[in-house]
C-alpha cells in the first residue's frame, strides 16, 4: 500500500520536512495548512518540489468548522480550492464542527456539507469528512458516515482517524459496513493510555503505530475489509517529534508502517531472541570485572578486543576506550539468517538502536574467534537485563526499535522520582523473560548522568554481597540507612548494602556496583516468578548516584582550574 505522513508530523520548515519525508520512502504527505502558510514558496512550487522528491500531496488539511452552521462559509472554502489546483492536491480533509455556533441537526450538515462537495467537484476536489472525537455534535466515526450518507454525493466520503476512533473506545468493526470507495483517506495514530482530556491527549501524546497501546492492525484490518484502497498515512501530534530531527522521525514513521504491514499478514517476529550472547563494553573495566568473579578467558586476534565470562554471562571489552561505557548487546536466536533479515527489511541493516547502541544476531560460533579458555567458577550465572538511558528525543524511537527490530515486547511504562525530576522507564522484554531490556529517560534539572548498567544474575545474592562487602567494599553502591529504616525484611541485608523488592509472583534481591565512567553493574536474584525490576528502590539508586556525580563533576572541575 501506498505510504504518506502528515508534515505536521515532523519538525522544520515546509522544504525540510518534505526532503526528510521523502528520504525514508514515503509516497505521499498530507499537507498541514500551516506549513503552506508559513513557507515562502508559493502553492506552485511546493507542488514541484514535491514531485521533484517523488512525493504526492494526498490531502490537505485541516477545513474547520464549516457544516451545521447557520450560515455555510462558502467563500472561504473557495479560497481553499483555488490553492488546492494550484498545490496539485485533490482531497480536503473537514473536519466535524467545534464551533459553539453549531447546530445539532444532521440534516443540516448533510444539506451543507453536499453544497460543499458539489462545489468541490467543480475544481475536481473530494471532501474528506471526520469526526473528532470533540467534535461538538458530530464526535463518532459512524455518526460522520450517516451524515455523508445522508448527503449522498460522488465527491464526498468519510475520513476514518484511528486516534478520534479508539481514544472514544468505540468499536471499529463498524468500518465493514462502510463502502470502501466512501472511506477517502485513512489516517493513523496510535497513543498510550492516558486519563486526561482527550483534546490534549490528541495535541500532544499521539504516537507512531507500534509505540503505544491501539490496535491498529486490527482498524486497518477492517478498513482493508471493506475495501478501502488509499494510502496509509500517519497523522501524529507529538511534541517531542517535532522538535526531533525531521530525518529521524520520518525514519521512525516509514519503520511503523512497515511493522504495521507485517502484522497486517500475521507475520511474528521471525526469529525471537532467546538470551544474551554477551554485552560489550568499553573502557579499562577488568578490574571491576575480576572483582565481580569474571575470568579474561580470550582475546580477539585481530581486534583490541576481550572476552570475560562467569557461568553464562560473556562481556567483550573493547580496551582502546578510555571511558567506560555500553556499546553494544549481542542476542542469541534459533535463526540468524532469518532475524538479520527481518532486522534490514524495517530499515534496520546494522541494528543500531536510537541511541547508536549496537546490536547483532552472532552466529553460534562466534566464541570461537577468541579461542576462549575455560573460566573460573563463580557465582553469577547469566546476563539478566541490560539497561540504557536514552536522549529525550530518543525515547519513543527506542521503544519502536526493540519492539519491532528485534521482537521484544513492551511492559509497563513507570515514572520514577529523581531527585531532579522524574525517570520515565519502560522494560522490553522476550516473551519468556530471556532477554530484557529496559529504556530509561531521564528527565531532570541537573546536569545529565546519562547512565547504562548490566544486571548479572545469581542465585543467592546474599552470598555474593557477603564476598563483595568483605573483599571489595568500595566496589559497591552505598545504601542510605534510612531506606532499611522503612524495610520489613531481613536485618542483614542492611550490612550487605542489598535492595529488596516483591510482586505478586515472587521476591527480588539486588544490589549496585559505584559507576565507573558511565556504566554500573546490579546483580540480582529472582525468587519465585518475580518479574519486576526492583523499579521502587530506583529513586534510592538515582539519589545517590546523583549525589556521587556531583561531587566527581566537582573534583574534576577543582582539578581543572588548580
Amino acid at each position: 500500500m501506498r505510504k504518506s505522513i502528515a508534515t505536521v508530523s515532523v519538525s522544520g520548515t515546509l522544504t525540510e520536512k518534505l526532503a526528510a519525508i521523502a528520504a525514508a520512502g514515503f509516497d505521499g504527505v498530507e499537507l498541514f495548512e500551516n506549513d503552506l502558510l508559513t513557507c515562502p514558496l508559493p502553492p506552485e512550487e511546493v507542488r514541484l518540489r514535491a514531485a521533484d522528491l517523488g512525493l504526492s500531496i494526498e490531502l490537505y488539511q485541516p477545513f474547520r468548522d464549516f457544516e451545521a452552521m447557520p450560515s455555510p462559509d462558502l467563500r472561504r472554502a473557495e479560497r481553499k480550492f483555488r490553492v488546492m489546483e494550484r498545490l496539485g492536491a485533490d482531497t480536503l480533509l473537514v473536519c466535524s464542527n467545534v464551533s459553539p455556533q453549531a447546530v445539532d441537526d444532521d440534516e443540516l450538515a448533510a444539506s451543507q456539507l453536499r453544497l460543499l462537495a458539489e462545489r468541490a467537484a467543480e475544481h475536481g476536489i473530494r471532501i474528506a469528512y471526520e469526526a473528532l472525537a470533540w467534535g461538538r455534535h458530530v464526535n463518532e466515526y459512524l455518526h460522520a458516515w450517516r451524515i455523508v450518507r445522508l448527503a449522498d454525493h460522488p465527491n464526498l466520503g468519510t475520513c476514518l482517524d484511528s486516534f478520534h476512533i479508539l481514544s472514544r473506545g468505540s468499536d471499529p468493526i463498524g468500518i465493514e459496513a462502510i463502502p470502501g470507495e466512501k472511506i477517502f483517506f485513512l489516517q493513523l495514530a496510535d497513543a498510550p493510555l492516558l486519563a486526561m482530556d482527550v483534546l490534549q491527549w490528541s495535541r500532544h501524546y499521539r504516537c507512531f503505530p507500534g509505540q503505544g497501546t491501539f490496535d491498529l492492525a486490527g482498524l486497518v484490518g477492517h478498513a482493508l475489509k471493506a475495501g478501502y484502497e488509499g494510502p496509509l498515512s500517519l497523522e501524529v501530534f507529538n511534541d517531542h517529534f517535532r522538535q526531533a530531527d525531521a530525518g529521524r522521525t520520518s525514519h521512525d514513521g516509514m519503520r511503523s508502517l512497515i511493522a504495521l504491514e507485517q502484522a497486517l499478514r500475521g507475520a511474528d517476529h521471525p526469529a525471537e531472541p532467546t538470551g544474551f550472547a554477551f554485552a560489550e563494553l568499553a573502557g579499562p573495566v577488568g578490574g571491576v570485572l575480576t572483582a565481580l568473579g569474571f575470568t579474561r578467558t580470550g582475546a580477539h586476534p585481530d581486534e583490541p578486543v576481550e572476552l570475560w565470562e562467569q557461568g553464562e554471562a560473556r562481556l567483550l571489552v573493547d580496551t582502546t576506550a578510555a571511558d567506560p561505557s555500553l556499546l553494544a548487546v549481542g542476542l542469541e536466536t534459533p535463526d540468524q539468517a532469518a532475524a538479520t533479515e527481518h532486522a534490514a527489511s524495517l530499515l534496520s541493516p546494522t541494528m543500531e538502536a536510537p541511541d547508536g547502541t549496537r546490536h547483532s544476531f552472532p552466529d553460534a560460533a562466534w566464541r570461537d574467534g577468541f579461542a576462549p579458555s575455560l573460566p573460573a567458577p563463580g557465582d553469577i550465572t547469566h546476563i539478566d537485563h541490560v539497561a540504557l538511558t536514552q536522549p529525550w528525543h530518543h525515547f519513543d524511537g527506542a521503544t519502536l526499535f526493540y519492539r519491532t527490530v528485534l521482537g521484544l515486547r513492551p511492559q509497563e511504562s513507570l515514572e520514577l522520582p529523581d531527585p531532579y525530576g522524574l525517570l520515565r522507564s519502560k522494560a522490553m522484554s522476550s516473551a519468556d523473560g530471556r532477554v530484557r531490556v529496559v529504556l530509561n529517560l531521564a528527565q531532570v534539572g541537573a546536569e545529565s548522568m546519562p547512565l547504562q548498567h548490566v544486571a548479572l544474575a545469581t542465585d543467592d545474592l546474599l552470598a555474593t554481597a557477603c564476598r563483595l562487602r568483605a573483599e571489595h567494599p568500595e566496589l559497591l553502591l552505598p545504601i542510605p540507612c534510612n531506606y532499611y529504616d522503612d524495610l520489613d525484611a531481613d536485618p542483614s541485608l542492611r550490612e550487605l548494602g542489598v535492595l529488596h523488592d516483591r510482586d505478586e509472583h515472587g521476591e527480588f534481591l539486588h544490589l549496585y556496583t559505584v559507576t565507573v565512567g558511565r556504566v554500573f553493574f546490579e546483580i540480582v536474584q529472582r525468587i519465585g516468578g518475580y518479574r519486576g525490576y526492583g523499579a521502587v528502590n530506583a529513586p534510592v539508586r538515582l539519589a545517590v548516584q546523583h549525589l556521587r556525580w556531583a561531587n566527581d563533576l566537582a573534583a574534576r572541575h577543582q582539578g581543572a582550574s588548580a
